[in-house]
C-alpha cells in the first residue's frame, strides 16, 4: 500500500520507522509542517529515497497535482497542523487518517492530554480516525485506552502517548491495508462528545478558590514540559512544578491563598475546600523561570491568582 505521510515531531518518528520496516507498506512522499520542517523527517525522506515536500497549503490544486505523480492509496497525518479541505480529504482511494491523543468522541480539539489530567480522568485515549470536514469527528479506525495513575503528570503521559500513538497508528494502517478495519461512527459512542480549544497565555494562572483536588490535577496537567501553573506573591510571579494532596485535610472556611503551615516538604496553602501542599516552585523573572526549589513562604503569607 502506497502512503503519503503528513507529519511532524517525535510523534511521527517511531511511526515512520514501523511503517518502513513493513514490506507491504511504502511511504511515497513526506510532507512536514511548513513552519518547522522537521529535520528528522528530512533524514527519513533521504533514507527512503522519497520526496520531502514542504508546502504552505496542501489543499491547493497545485499540490493535488503533485500527488498525482505518486498515486498514494492512503494519506496519513501524525501531528500535522494544516486544516484539511474536502479536495484532499477525498483524494486517496483508502482515505485520509489521523492519529489523535484523545478518546474520541471525547477530547476533540487541542491539548487533549492536558485536559484529560485537568478533568481528573483515570485514563487517556489514542484514536486513529478518518479525517472529515469536522474537527476530530470522522469515523474511528482504531482506539486504545491507557491508565492514568495519581503519580502521573503531563510529562509521563506525554512520553507514553508519543510512543503509543505510533503503535496505534501503525496497527490501523496495517488493518486498512488488509481490508480488516472496522469503522466506528463516533455518534454511536456518544451523540455529543466534548471539544477543547487550544490553551493560551494566561490559562496557566491558578485559582486558589478551586478545590484541592482540582488544583492538584491542574498543576500536574501543565507541569514540565508545559508552562506550569502560576501564582503571584508580592507582585512577583511563581510557577508550580509539583504539589500534593494532604490526607485527611479537613474542609473549612478561612482566607483563601494564605500559607497556613510549612514543613520540610513545602508550604501548606488554604484553598477552596481544604488545604494543599506546594512542594516545588520556581520564581519567574523576565519571563524565565529561576531554579526550582522547595517553597519557604512564612505562615500568614498570602498567595494570589
Amino acid at each position: 500500500m502506497r502512503i503519503g505521510y503528513f507529519a511532524d515531531g517525535p510523534w511521527s518518528h517511531k511511526a515512520i520507522e514501523l511503517i518502513s520496516e513493513t514490506e507491504s507498506l511504502e511511504i511515497v512522499f513526506i510532507v512536514p509542517r511548513f513552519d518547522t520542517q522537521d529535520p528528522v523527517l528530512k533524514e527519513w525522506a533521504d533514507k527512503l529515497c522519497v520526496p520531502y515536500i514542504p508546502v504552505r497549503d496542501v489543499n491547493t490544486q497545485e499540490f493535488l497535482s503533485v500527488m498525482d505523480e505518486f498515486e498514494p492509496e492512503l494519506l496519513v497525518s501524525m501531528s500535522f497542523n494544516q486544516i484539511l479541505r474536502k479536495s484532499i480529504i477525498d483524494y486517496a482511494p483508502l482515505g485520509f487518517i489521523n492519529c489523535h491523543a484523545g478518546a474520541l468522541p471525547f477530547y476533540r480539539g487541542r491539548n487533549p492530554l492536558n485536559w484529560a489530567l485537568i478533568n481528573g480522568e483515570s485514563s487517556f485515549g489514542i484514536t486513529v480516525h478518518y479525517v472529515d470536514e469536522g474537527i476530530d469527528t470522522g469515523d474511528i479506525a482504531e482506539q486504545r485506552l491507557y491508565p492514568i495513575t495519581r503519580k502521573d503528570n503531563y510529562g509521563t503521559i506525554l512520553n507514553k502517548a508519543i510512543s503509543e500513538c505510533a503503535n496505534v497508528l501503525y496497527s490501523a494502517i496495517v488493518k486498512i491495508s488488509k481490508g480488516e478495519v472496522e469503522r466506528v461512527i463516533q455518534n454511536e459512542i456518544h451523540p455529543v462528545g466534548t471539544y477543547f480549544g487550544i490553551r493560551t497565555v494566561g490559562d496557566e494562572v491558578i485559582d486558589f478558590n478551586w478545590s484541592s483536588e482540582r488544583i492538584f490535577n491542574f498543576v500536574r496537567a501543565i507541569n514540565s514540559p508545559g508552562p506550569r501553573a502560576r501564582f503571584f506573591f508580592k507582585n512577583e510571579e511563581y510557577a508550580i512544578e509539583a504539589c500534593e494532596i494532604i490526607p485527611e485535610a479537613p474542609n473549612y472556611i478561612a482566607t483563601i491563598g494564605e500559607v497556613v503551615g510549612r514543613n520540610a516538604q513545602g508550604v501548606v496553602v488554604k484553598v477552596g475546600d481544604s488545604t494543599i501542599l506546594l512542594t516545588l516552585i520556581g520564581r519567574i523573572e523576565n519571563g524565565l523561570m529561576k531554579e526550582l526549589d522547595i517553597p519557604t513562604f512564612r505562615i500568614g503569607s498570602r498567595l494570589n491568582s
